[in-house]
């Protein structure tokens, strides 16, 4: 088959199926622009791959492969989330408490009262064990049996006052940047 044939056939199958497998792709994503992403990869690996053009075969691989791509796709923003989330968990407040903006040295005494305040409203035990954690270095096992807790306790009141933190610090830095 010459290069030409190659091309009328792949664009015969390109406007007969590009429609349904981006609007497969959109019913797994729930979003047109990443529907489109995908289809437009789809087609681009099928047009590398001519020998699978086989008109009886093409629909179900098609459709194996928005799968494919969606479930990859979706694996590595999950990995690309928990990365991010892992760079954001709050290792240790004194590293926060540390920082200093070079510009303006009020936006660090007004984090060190917001986190000072923040620390003061949260529930006793939370904030104890939060405080053994970071400032005393106490491991969530170490813990655990100094306050009678099980350790998968202390791991949610640590859990619950960085979640708390990080809103903190959100909300912080969006007012700085107004």
């Amino acid at each position: 088959m010459n290069t030409e044939s190659y091309r009328r056939e792949f664009e015969e199958i390109f406007l007969q199926y590009y429609p349904k497998v981006k609007m497969f792709a959109a019913s797994l994503l729930k979003s047109e622009k990443e529907a489109e992403d995908v289809a437009q990869d789809i087609f681009v690996k099928l047009w590398e791959q001519p020998d699978s053009w086989e008109r009886n075969l093409v629909k179900g691989y098609l459709y194996a492969m928005v799968k494919n791509h969606v479930f990859n796709r979706m694996k590595r923003k999950n990995i690309e989330s928990q990365y991010i989330h892992a760079q954001m968990n709050l290792h240790s407040l004194e590293e926060i408490v540390e920082y200093k903006d070079p510009l303006n040295e009020i936006y660090h005494e007004e984090l060190q009262l917001l986190l000072k305040l923040s620390l003061e409203q949260m529930p006793d035990k939370r904030r104890e064990v939060f405080e053994m954690s970071r400032f005393q270095h106490l491991s969530n096992h170490e813990i655990a049996e100094k306050m009678n807790l099980s350790v998968r306790t202390v791991e949610q009141h640590i859990h619950l006052a960085l979640k708390d933190l990080k809103k903190l610090l959100i909300v912080t830095i969006f007012l700085i940047h107004l």
